[in-house]
């Protein structure tokens, strides 16, 4: 007897939204990555980023104080679009043409 097998057609959105939710339980570790960097695909939210430099105190200290430094970027960026728009100044030349051109009155 013959057994039946299905065929499925594995789409690159179907393998994103595979590997975003809970990613690859058959694949080893190099090949979930290697898919995830060719699709694109983010890590699932729940999962802990892999921490790099951990061999050298020296990288860890640099790494870290480059995560500090773009978070406060990050933070000073988004501070700066949430504010209002400052007020335009005023210069001394536009207020001494507004001046005059009261003074001369309107023009018909």
């Amino acid at each position: 007897m013959r057994k039946k097998t299905a065929q499925a057609t594995v789409t690159e959105a179907s393998a994103q939204a595979v590997l975003r939710r809970r990613g690859a339980s058959r694949l080893a570790a190099v090949e979930e990555k290697v898919l995830r960097m060719r699709l694109g695909a983010a890590l699932p939210r729940k999962s802990e980023i892999e921490w790099m430099g951990t061999e050298s105190e020296e990288l860890a200290i640099e790494l870290r104080a480059l995560e500090i430094e773009t978070y406060l970027k990050l933070r000073a960026h988004q501070a700066r679009r949430a504010s209002p728009a400052a007020a335009p100044a005023t210069s001394r030349t536009k207020e001494k043409i507004v001046r005059a051109l009261r003074r001369k009155g309107p023009t018909r």
